[in-house]
């Protein structure tokens, strides 16, 4: 019976051998699966900032096209008011002036000022038809003055479809964990942009007095 002893005592040590192998092997699977777990959302949250992304470029593109068709006509709408009103000169030049600034504008922080400065100008040149009946009586002007205000209504619809993605686009680069991938990937959080129109009033100043 001594041999049978020590062969199992020689099993023994065998089997504990065998046993930390395979609880090896079982954590290197588990280490291997979570890698590859991690692979694929990464993967999977790379594409959702690529698509939204993609989405937020095409919801620009949608207000460059507007503010492109308004540039096109602020021209004629000059011109047009330079008929009936050719002494007032200073608001005509600033308007003409603001269409190019808007024009040259490189950033979208630089478009978004240039582009209400040329409202706010766009403004006054509607308050000074006021003051000219003919003018404002003008088929030629009503013509433009509609234009004006589908464009600037297409515009508004546009910002706001844009500024719809630019915010699901941020909510996905500031997030965790989303935003270990924004890191990565240097995807950097969109600008929101934000325009008034010819259209809009503000609203009145009300004093209050003790």
């Amino acid at each position: 019976m001594p041999g049978l002893a020590a062969t199992a005592a020689g099993v023994l040590p065998s089997c504990t051998a065998l046993g930390a192998l395979g609880g090896a092997q079982v954590g290197l699977g588990l280490v291997a699966i979570a890698l590859g777990a991690a692979a694929v959302w990464a993967v999977w949250a790379y594409n959702r900032f690529v698509r939204w992304r993609n989405l937020m470029r095409e919801g620009w593109s949608g207000i460059d096209v507007q503010l492109q068709r308004r540039s096109n006509l602020v021209p004629n709408l000059v011109e047009t008011v330079r008929g009936y009103s050719a002494h007032e000169q200073r608001v005509l030049e600033e308007v003409t002036s603001l269409r190019a600034q808007a024009a040259q504008a490189q950033s979208l922080r630089e478009r978004r000022s240039a582009e209400n400065a040329l409202t706010d100008a766009l403004k006054r040149l509607l308050v000074l038809v006021e003051a000219y009946p003919d003018l404002k009586a003008s088929t030629e002007f009503a013509r433009l003055h509609q234009s004006l205000v589908e464009i600037e209504d297409q515009l508004q619809m546009a910002r706001r479809y844009y500024n719809g993605t630019v915010r699901e686009f941020n909510i996905l680069v500031e997030s965790f964990p989303s935003n270990l991938v924004a890191g990565a990937f240097r995807f950097a959080p969109g600008e929101f942009f934000e325009i008034a129109t010819t259209s809009e009033r503000q609203a009145p100043h009300v004093e209050v007095r003790p």
